[in-house]
């Protein structure tokens, strides 16, 4: 009866049209009236309610997530973007189809970066569909690669998805970051020779082949924005910075290259800028708040153990087990969106995943994977959106576009639910460094 009053009243509240923060709100005050009611607490206390709501926010690791989304801010507007994209058509543009191998290696690129998919896929999408439009590429297609290319950025580490569940999971967010890597390439290349499979058959304009020299000057420009993955990464592998520290290195380090070295941005823009950070940031935290109270309450309530007893049948298989929690990810992923699936759904399905044996970074990484495919499917498909707002076209035509790319990304997942090695032995190779 627990998870019903649960379910209901979460759903009850966003079929009214509540923003999901109250939605779980309301949820986490029905919760804990049930369990006044049922003598499980002792009465009922808004007191404790407003206690967890601030606990939630107030959480050190956090602070990663305004920085990241701040350096997404800052490496769009000064330029870094945009010359990884540059770089990208200087070395593989001249292939057939090459426009869409550039937008894959930008994605990838571009996702060790911010860790934002909303603010990749605008980037890639304001810089690229026009390009490709011109060049004779079918719209619905290029839109729907360029989507599939922008959910790489929350496994790629620095993601912003990854901190937010080794917050809610209490998770280690270094070892998330670099469990990620392997993950996120992968992703990348089986969304590549999925274009190379539907794109060859498309008469389209190839860009000119441009000289060594142009390439190397190109990439020397863009070598800047390369490096800042690697001052993330090696930094936080050699203990230098936490990945909170990591996320102000990286905000300091595309305000520098951007109004410094490119020249781009400028110091009128930094209000706007910051103010676009964060409002986003202030949507996050406001979130992850609300969520803590029901993520409590949920505890209290033993939730997860009438979650686990109902899979009782699949403790024993972890394999089996992980692809019943893969499949239903996915069809909760088609009604809500990234953030509030991973807070809603972590602290329901951790204890189950602990129970069973199966590696918290583990189905950490594969969690994060099937929330981000979410974001490219309708109804709510938040990526899936901003690519039919660029490209001027419907959500049916962008979903039929993205559709190939989907599966492609599916198939990603389920090979590592059969394969979990794909993630555990690249990162027991990384910490072992």
């Amino acid at each position: 009866m627990t998870v019903t009053i649960f379910v209901v009243s979460l759903l009850a509240a966003m079929a009214i049209g509540m923003p999901i923060a109250y939605a779980l709100l309301v949820c986490g005050v029905s919760l804990m009236g049930w369990l006044a009611f049922n003598g499980v607490l002792p009465a009922f206390d808004s007191q404790i309610i407003a206690q967890r709501f601030v606990d939630g926010a107030d959480n050190f690791p956090l602070l990663a997530v305004p920085f990241f989304l701040l350096a997404g801010e800052f490496m769009n507007a000064g330029g870094l973007s945009r010359r990884i994209v540059e770089m990208a058509v200087a070395w593989v543009g001249h292939f057939r189809g090459g426009l869409g191998y550039v937008a894959v290696m930008a994605a990838i690129i571009m996702a060790a970066i911010s860790g934002s998919a909303v603010a990749d896929t605008a980037a890639l999408a304001a810089l690229l569909i026009p390009m490709m439009n011109r060049a004779g590429y079918d719209t619905r297609r290029s839109a729907g690669l360029i989507a599939a290319g922008g959910i790489i950025a929350p496994v790629i580490p620095p993601s912003i998805g990854l901190i937010v569940f080794g917050v809610a999971a209490n998770v280690s967010i270094t070892k998330l970051f670099l469990a990620g890597i392997v993950p996120g390439v992968l992703m990348g290349l089986a969304i590549g020779m999925t274009w190379w499979v539907v794109a060859r058959r498309d008469k389209v304009q190839a860009a000119p082949r441009v000289p060594w020299g142009e390439r190397l000057r190109v990439t020397l420009r863009g070598s800047l924005a390369l490096f800042l993955p690697v001052l993330i990464i090696g930094g936080m592998k050699m203990g230098l910075f936490t990945p909170t520290e990591a996320a102000v290195v990286a905000a300091v380090y595309a305000l520098v290259v951007g109004m410094l070295v490119y020249g781009e941005l400028k110091v009128s823009m930094l209000y706007r800028l910051t103010l676009a950070a964060g409002k986003t940031t202030a949507v996050v935290m406001f979130l992850v708040a609300a969520a803590m109270v029901s993520a409590w309450l949920i505890t209290v309530a033993d939730i997860p153990g009438e979650v686990a007893r109902m899979l009782e049948p699949f403790m024993d298989n972890r394999m089996l087990l992980m692809f019943v929690i893969m499949v239903l990810i996915v069809i909760v992923g088609t009604a809500l969106d990234f953030t509030p699936t991973v807070l809603i759904l972590t602290p329901v399905l951790m204890p189950v995943v602990l129970k069973a044996g199966i590696d918290p970074v583990y189905f950490g990484v594969m969690f994060i994977i099937n929330n981000a495919i979410g974001l490219i499917t309708p109804p709510v498909g938040t990526v899936l959106n901003v690519v039919c707002g660029v490209s001027r076209i419907t959500m049916d035509d962008a979903f039929k576009g993205v559709m190939p790319f989907f599966i492609a990304h599916l198939f990603v997942l389920f090979l590592m639910v059969l394969f979990p090695q794909i993630v555990t032995v690249p990162l027991s190779w990384w910490m072992a460094r």
